[in-house]
């Protein structure tokens, strides 16, 4: 598992959770990002496509591993995608990313204490074809501190070799999303009806090992 610097391991779960609901269009993650891009197109009265046609962004929320909820466990939250919330970028140029085709910009919130506020905790970019996050961690914010990192999809076994090599020339505008090696598609009920997302337990149980 990687090592995600300020993150605790449950937080390390939290996102790779996370990860798993945003790369499964049939999960509840994908169904509200297809809803509302559906909503958008009609109101624009544009041509619906594939919503990941467009930039979206994710927010990502890092609950307290102590807090609770009145209708709904927090691991059966979490197997549920219901700490993520999706929206189109309606003028991506307002983002603080310039995102190439295939990515789609990321916010994750940190909870530090039960019942309290969550605070911004780092930005970064989904890559949708590798399955893969890439985030600035704030470490130090009046000091603007941050630490790069790349949180890989724990379901997929078979990235390619120079996955990293072309995660950065994507990254850098030097390779297109649709040359990227689409290994997101082993984990997406839209392409792979025989793929069965995990549940928390599971996710949280096997990041021991």
């Amino acid at each position: 598992m990687q090592v995600l610097g300020t993150f605790s391991r449950f937080e390390q779960c939290v996102l790779n959770m996370a990860l798993i609901n945003i790369c499964d269009i049939e999960s509840y993650v994908g169904q509200e990002m297809r809803r509302q891009y559906n909503a958008w197109k009609q109101l624009a009265n544009e041509a619906v496509y594939s919503p990941w046609l467009d930039i979206h962004k994710f927010t990502i929320y890092l609950p307290h591993p102590d807090q609770t909820y009145e209708d709904i466990t927090l691991e059966q939250g979490l197997t549920k995608g219901y700490n993520v919330e999706v929206e189109p970028v309606k003028d991506p140029s307002e983002l603080v990313y310039n995102i190439p085709a295939g990515g789609h910009f990321v916010v994750v919130l940190k909870q530090r204490r039960v019942n309290g506020e969550f605070a911004i905790a780092a930005t970064g970019i989904f890559v949708r074809p590798l399955g893969v996050l890439c985030l600035d961690v704030i470490v130090d914010p009046d000091q603007g501190e941050y630490q790069s990192l790349v949180v890989k999809h724990p379901i997929i076994r078979d990235y390619p070799q120079d996955w990293e090599t072309q995660l950065r020339r994507f990254l850098k505008g030097e390779t297109r999303g649709e040359e990227l090696p689409r290994v997101v598609g082993y984990v997406d009920r839209g392409l792979n009806q025989d793929y069965r997302p995990p549940a928390w337990n599971e996710v949280y149980v096997n990041s021991l090992y």
